[in-house]
C-alpha cells in the first residue's frame, strides 16, 4: 500500500481500530473452494497476509475471523496466525459483531472490518472502517468505506492491516525491524 495515495478520511477511521475482523472466501483466499473426493476441502492462503495479520497483532490490534462457512483449514490457519477470535459456521455476522463487541467491552467506531460479498456488508457499513476487497461484489465496493488496491488473497489483506498500523503510527517501526 505504500505507493498508493491513502485518504486522509481512512487514516481517521483507522487511527482508533481495536479490533480488526477478516472474512475468509474472497479475502483471505481468492474466493474459490477446493473439494477433494473424499469429501474434504483445501484453500490457498497468501504468506504477505499472513505476516500482515502477525504485525498487526503485535501492534496490539485484536484480531478476529467471521466465517459463513466452516472448516478445519481456517480454524488451524487461525492458530498459525495467532488470531484470537474464531467464528466460523455464523451466517449473520451482525450477530457476532455484537457479541464480540459485548465480550471485548469494544465500539463499533473500534472496529475495522475487510469483507468481499453481500453478507458482509451489515458489518461493513456499521463499523468504524468497514472495507471491501478489490475483487469484491460492485455493490459492497460502492457501500464500503475504502476498497484495497490488491485482489482478495492476493495482498488485500496485508493492505488492510498496513493501512491500519499506518495510521496508528507503528507500521515504520514494525518494518523496520527487519532492517
Amino acid at each position: 500500500m505504500s505507493s498508493h495515495v491513502i485518504s486522509a478520511e481512512l487514516l481517521r477511521r483507522a487511527k482508533n481500530v481495536k479490533l480488526a475482523i477478516f472474512d475468509v472466501d474472497g479475502v483471505l483466499t481468492d474466493g474459490r473452494l477446493y473439494f477433494l473426493t473424499d469429501g474434504g476441502e483445501f484453500k490457498t492462503f497468501n504468506t504477505l497476509d499472513g505476516h500482515g495479520i502477525k504485525m498487526l497483532i503485535a501492534s496490539g490490534v485484536r484480531t478476529a475471523i467471521i466465517s459463513g462457512r466452516k472448516t478445519p483449514v481456517v480454524e488451524r490457519r487461525a492458530q498459525n496466525l495467532g488470531i484470537q477470535h474464531l467464528y466460523q459456521g455464523r451466517e449473520d455476522k451482525l450477530v457476532v459483531l455484537d457479541e464480540l463487541l459485548g465480550e471485548l467491552g469494544l465500539s463499533y467506531e473500534q472496529v475495522a472490518y475487510l469483507g468481499d460479498d453481500l453478507p458482509d456488508l451489515p458489518v461493513i457499513r456499521r463499523v468504524g472502517l468497514g472495507m471491501a476487497v478489490a475483487s469484491a461484489d460492485s455493490f459492497v465496493r460502492q457501500h464500503a468505506h475504502g476498497v484495497t488496491h490488491a485482489r482478495g488473497g492476493e495482498g488485500a489483506a496485508r493492505e488492510f492491516c498496513e493501512l491500519i498500523m499506518r495510521a496508528q503510527d507503528s507500521l515504520e517501526a514494525a518494518q523496520t525491524a527487519y532492517l
